[in-house]
């Protein structure tokens, strides 16, 4: 009997395990990205960010198909357009005949292209600290696509070790009831 009980908690321990090991590594999932995600929306890493000036940028365009500032890279934000003149004449060319995107792209907004542009601008330094939050945060997307990719693999794994858990007791329970043996009659 107590032979009986220890194999039943085994297998039944071994279910639990699988069930507490998903369930955990969800929660701490989760929990990750409760953490991360705070942080990053909280703006409390935006307080060393260092605003920089471009003046002079020359051989800028502004045409239907873009320019990008010299000055564009993942661990700056926040561009804004101080003056754009036409080198060529020197006039000013107004904020209503182009516009520059969060990304850095400056793009035309009129009928008329300009080839031969000087450009001042400015934009923002992120802080390491919310270059790291950024990766970090990718990283936990990145994983996450991994992990879902892998679900159907670990739920087969599971499944495969539930069904020889039970297989294992069915051998068991036949051998101890002795449903195969020698069959005698009392004749």
């Amino acid at each position: 009997m107590l032979w009986r009980q220890s194999r039943k908690a085994q297998t039944g321990g071994m279910v639990s395990l699988i069930v507490f090991g998903v369930v955990a590594i969800i929660i701490g999932v989760i929990i990750a990205f409760v953490v991360v995600s705070t942080v990053n929306n909280a703006n409390l890493l935006e307080s060393n960010r260092i605003t920089k000036t471009v003046t002079n940028e020359r051989n800028a365009f502004i045409n239907s198909t873009g320019y990008s500032l010299a000055q564009v890279d993942s661990t700056h934000t926040g561009y804004l357009m101080v003056r754009a003149t036409n080198a060529t004449s020197g006039a000013l060319i107004t904020a209503a005949n182009y516009s520059l995107s969060t990304a850095g792209l400056l793009t035309n907004d009129s009928t008329v292209a300009w080839p031969n542009v000087t450009i001042n601008y400015t934009y923002v330094v992120l802080t390491p600290e919310e270059i790291s939050t950024d990766k970090v945060s990718g990283n936990f997307t990145d994983g996450v696509d991994n992990v879902s990719a892998k679900i159907p693999t670990i739920f087969l794994i599971a499944a495969i070790i539930l069904i020889l858990s039970v297989l294992a007791i069915l051998v068991a329970a036949w051998q101890r009831l002795k449903l195969g043996g020698t069959f005698s009659s009392g004749i």
